[in-house]
């Protein structure tokens, strides 16, 4: 099986900002990046400290996303220049893997 070397990101949200459908847009239309999947969380805190959580009584729909993409490492370093004006500090993680290339 031949590997070929990409940069996974992952990007830490929250429902409530409404965010994630711009940032989708950006990495669908703009970017075009490789993939894309989106992770609705249960439950969730970040440097607040502000506990966000799915309940039966709690429709306030403040839930934790993620939204995670890979690509070629040179194209992920263009787009993370874009993503680092519209994402908060500490709120894109990224690092080195390898996908499985079908050559």
């Amino acid at each position: 099986m031949s590997t070929k070397p990409v940069t996974m990101v992952r990007i830490y949200l929250t429902e409530g900002t409404h965010q994630y459908q711009q940032i989708l847009a950006l990495l669908h239309d703009q970017e075009q990046v490789a993939g894309v999947t989106a992770f609705r969380g249960i439950t969730g805190f970040g440097r607040s400290g502000k506990i966000h959580s799915s309940s039966l009584l709690d429709m306030s729909l403040d839930l934790p996303m993620i939204l995670e993409f890979f690509d070629e490492p040179a194209k992920v370093e263009i787009v993370l220049n874009h993503l680092n004006s519209l994402i908060k500090p500490g709120h894109i993680v990224s690092w080195p893997a390898n996908v499985n290339s079908g050559e």
